[in-house]
């Protein structure tokens, strides 16, 4: 007689335990799987807002009358350098002339053969400043080269006075020279310049050169103006003028317009953006058979608030001086597909037609103290409440989802944790049981010896 036990002979199967731990994951595996679906659409509510605070940020930029502005210049820039503050400056046109350059004092001395080892003799340096205090440089036999005395000089930073050393070319023998000159240019900024007081030099030293102070002189519309500088922002309002060179009797214009190229660019810019959050959502709401909107935002309400906003803003009417208009009279529409069409030739020609009316109907007026809203006004206040921290739309779908994230990842802790656990334990157990089934194994061996050796094997049937 014997015993037997079924597929249980020479021990459990090797991966058992691996076998029924992966049964006891799929829960595990699902719950990743709705994880990765969230974080889908996680990743899609962060492009939107993305999307959105980009046209937020150009609407912020050029939400005023002022910053919407741009101001384009046409002069002479070989004679003057101008930038305007489209804050302050006016479109207007001005008759300019430079008869004469800004100039400060300065001074060249003598010659000499070398900058670092001529010797120019023991004394000292006095000059006289526009304020009538004068300054004494003294100079001892080891700073006596043109480079240490220079250095000498600009050493003191409130002196007023700057040297360098130069080689002028005109004197193949002694071309090295030393320039003195004053920080500042005009005829308040004279400085004077006496004597040199050297003994023991290799060669005299002395001021061989000099030129005076002298103020800028400019026509503006034919009157004369006294500058004491080349560059001034006080001549006309809102501009920066840059004086580069002198052409006596040579009248040109400073000519400010209203860039109208420019804001239109800017304008166009804004469409784009919007176009790529209307084109963000139309791309979610196009579904099909074989889309899985578990993983998209296609129908969200989302998608149909920020929509219905920038159609909200396109359509309303917008009080200005001239009456009402909306955002379509100068040019920004709504095509077939759902997008924003900007024709910028007509916003261009609106402008230059009436460009406070262009203007008004973009940013606004102020009326009795009070702001009436423009098309820029009413968009931005609405994208604005959708990204609004913490209860814009936006925000709030983002911690939603960040929330259910994270009790997801809890409840994927803790079922790991679980099974875990469970592992050991069915471990323990089938290593128990094979311990068992060893010990029945070698009894059913010493019966069947027992019998003379003619039984079989024992085993469980």
């Amino acid at each position: 007689m014997s015993l037997a036990f079924g597929s249980i002979q020479t021990g459990l199967p090797k991966d058992i335990v691996q076998q029924i731990m992966k049964a006891e994951r799929i829960p595990v595996q699902n719950m990743q799987k709705r994880k990765g679906k969230i974080e889908d659409k996680k990743g899609l509510v962060d492009e939107l807002s993305q999307l959105v605070q980009g046209v937020r940020g150009t609407l912020t930029q050029n939400g005023s009358a002022r910053s919407l502005r741009e101001l384009s210049i046409n002069t002479n820039e070989s004679i003057v350098g101008v930038t305007a503050d489209k804050n302050i400056a006016e479109p207007a046109n001005y008759q300019f002339e430079v008869k004469q350059l800004a100039q400060k004092s300065s001074a060249m001395t003598s010659g000499f053969e070398d900058p670092k080892e001529s010797y120019i003799g023991v004394g000292f340096i006095r000059y006289s400043l526009p304020d009538g205090t004068s300054k004494d440089i003294y100079v001892d036999s080891e700073n006596s080269s043109l480079e240490k005395v220079a250095k000498l000089i600009n050493k003191d930073e409130n002196s007023g006075l700057r040297a360098s050393v130069i080689n002028d070319g005109s004197d193949t023998e002694k071309p090295w020279r030393l320039i003195l000159s004053l920080k500042e240019t005009g005829d308040g900024q004279k400085a004077d310049f006496p004597y040199f007081y050297f003994v023991d030099g290799e060669d005299d030293f002395f001021l061989e050169f000099e030129r005076a102070a002298q103020d800028a002189k400019v026509a503006l519309d034919g009157f004369e103006i006294e500058l004491p500088a080349n560059e001034t922002s006080d001549l006309i309002p809102g501009l920066s003028i840059d004086i580069k060179k002198a052409k006596p009797g040579e009248e040109f214009s400073i000519s400010i317009s209203e860039d109208t190229g420019a804001v239109s660019e800017k304008i166009g810019t804004m469409v784009d953006q919007l176009n790529g959050v209307l084109s963000f959502i139309k791309q979610q709401n196009t579904l099909d058979e074989n889309t899985d909107t578990s993983r998209t935002l296609g129908g969200d309400i989302i998608l149909q608030t920020i929509e219905g906003r920038i159609r909200s803003a396109v359509f309303k009417d917008i009080n200005t001086e001239s009456g009402n208009f909306r955002a379509g009279d100068i040019g920004i529409t709504f095509q077939r597909d759902g997008l924003l069409k900007f024709d910028a030739e007509k916003f261009k020609s609106e402008l230059e037609k009436n460009y406070n009316k262009v203007s008004q109907v973009l940013s606004g007026q102020f009326k009795d103290g009070t702001k009436i809203n423009g098309f820029i006004d009413n968009l931005n206040e609405s994208l604005g409440t959708m990204l609004r921290f913490p209860d814009g739309l936006l925000q709030s779908r983002k911690r939603s989802i960040d929330n259910n994230i994270e009790a997801i990842d809890r409840r994927i802790t803790q079922r790991e944790r679980m099974l875990e656990q469970k592992e050991k334990n069915l471990k323990d157990k089938f290593s128990r049981l094979e311990g068992t089934i060893s010990k029945i194994k070698a009894q059913g061996a010493g019966v069947a010896a027992l019998g003379g050796g003619g039984a079989g094997p024992v085993g469980l049937g």
